[in-house]
């Protein structure tokens, strides 16, 4: 097991399955934070769920993310730091067919999506008062209310859901690709799946954003 994962292979292996697990999260929770459209009452209840109801399934379900994201991201630096060791002087000439702005910017979005998902946690889950003073434990639909009506945290929102969409995009086609699952595409709009899933995600977490801010939801 040790030498499967100090092969790159191995690396790039484990981070196609996290990878996996982490874009189904994410479709789940978009699908679940949509409901804030049906009311107060009806994404309060979904809320209750979650952290009360099926407690134990929750937690279940953030230990298995909190290590997916931790190998994910481990994989992710110790192979940028063997390519880099590799190739430690750039080429002076080089184009990638296969290179896209989502690939280029890969690791810096990464890195504003980890602090993202902290704050994101911080605002809405734990509760942090020097992010949102009013927030009140129960009360999910307020604290989205609230946290949205401040342009701040919308922007903030809007400019990670876009480092989503392109760590998505490039993300699930990596992780069909390292699993065999897709070929090689020189053309970037040929990779239709990962295209349309980055999006549908991308446009569905940030309706809720837009939503707020343009008084749909109140």
């Amino acid at each position: 097991m040790l030498n499967f994962w100090n092969s790159s292979v191995g690396k790039k292996v484990v981070m196609g399955l996290t990878g996996l697990i982490l874009v189904g999260f994410v479709l789940g929770h978009m699908a679940g934070n949509l409901q804030v459209f049906m009311g107060p009452e009806r994404y309060n209840a979904y809320a209750r769920l979650l952290q009360e109801d099926i407690i134990e399934l929750t937690w279940a379900v953030r230990i298995a993310l909190l290590v997916s994201v931790t190998l994910h991201a481990v994989a992710a630096y110790q192979l940028t730091r063997r390519n880099w060791s590799a190739r430690p002087v750039e080429y002076a000439q080089r184009e990638s067919q296969v290179s896209t702005y989502a690939s280029r910017t890969l690791r810096w979005g990464g890195v504003y999506l980890f602090v993202f998902i902290v704050l994101h946690l911080g605002q809405f889950t734990l509760g942090w008062k020097w992010l949102l003073p009013e927030y009140v434990r129960g009360a999910a639909y307020g604290n989205v209310v609230l946290a949205f009506e401040r342009p701040l945290w919308v922007g903030f929102y809007l400019v990670a859901m876009f480092f989503l969409l392109l760590h998505l995009f490039h993300g699930t086609w990596a992780v069909l690709r390292t699993l065999g699952v897709a070929k090689n595409a020189a053309e970037p709009l040929q990779r239709r799946l990962p295209l349309i899933i980055a999006l549908v995600v991308t446009v569905g977490f940030s309706l809720v954003p837009l939503g707020v801010a343009l008084g749909f939801v109140r």
